[in-house]
């Protein structure tokens, strides 16, 4: 089974924690967060890892290497250019007829092989990890007429959303959407195809989920990591 994690991004709103480190080698503890998935994704029996990287690639390369010290093989996709999320798959050689692509900054307990297996038995071009998300308003929320008026107040709401865990479950010719050489985010890719009238599935995951793109997110996921260690490194 095959993985193509996207490991190429400057990490800008992680610093000043990237300024001399690739995001993808930023530690939890002493464990770098790519190699706390590395990890995860070679306990499911995911043997095939493709590393899209830019940005101080050398860096990643050193420290993975072939992955053979993780018991997978491990290559590497090179991008001259900023080409944008889903933009590194088109360049990609070899790749299998399904196949995840995902994040180098999540952390999660999310069932990989399980979201891959259902959707190879589904009919979806692509389907998405998805988390609901819970935002609270630390403000009184006003519902207002075309008058002015006013018809609801409601005092400091928590709104629920589902939202993208930046995993993927792609078919192949998925592929044939994402335009050559020029930079295309997953945003695009998604719209491009619904607007094909291509099913795109949605796996929801109610376990743990923490997208690490912001200082605060970071120190959070510091205090957790300790206590989900065992629960995430299996």
């Amino acid at each position: 089974m095959q993985v193509i994690i996207l490991a190429g991004g400057k990490g800008t709103r992680l610093k000043p924690y990237t300024i001399t480190l690739p995001k993808p080698l930023v530690p939890l503890g002493d464990i770098p967060i790519l190699e706390i998935i590395i990890k995860q994704l070679t306990h499911e029996g995911f043997t095939k890892i493709t590393l899209a990287v830019g940005h101080l690639a050398h860096l990643i390369e050193a420290y993975f290497g072939d992955g053979s010290r993780f018991g997978v093989s491990i290559d590497y996709s090179f991008e001259n250019k900023p080409l944008g999320t889903a933009g590194p798959l088109r360049i990609i050689q070899n790749l299998e007829d399904h196949f995840l692509v995902m994040n180098s900054d999540d952390l999660t307990d999310f069932p990989y092989r399980t979201f891959l297996e259902q959707h190879i038995s589904s009919d979806n071009i692509i389907s998405i990890g998805t988390f609901q998300k819970n935002e609270k308003i630390d403000l009184g929320v006003l519902e207002i007429n075309k008058e002015n008026q006013l018809l609801k107040y409601i005092e400091k709401p928590t709104y629920k959303f589902n939202v993208s865990m930046g995993i993927y479950a792609f078919k192949k010719e998925a592929i044939n959407f994402i335009p050559a050489n020029q930079y295309f985010d997953f945003p695009d890719l998604i719209k491009v195809l619904l607007d094909s009238n291509k099913n795109v599935g949605c796996f929801k995951h109610s376990g743990y989920w923490l997208d690490i793109g912001r200082p605060d997110d970071y120190e959070r996921a510091n205090k957790e990591f300790e206590d989900l260690k065992h629960k995430l490194l299996r």
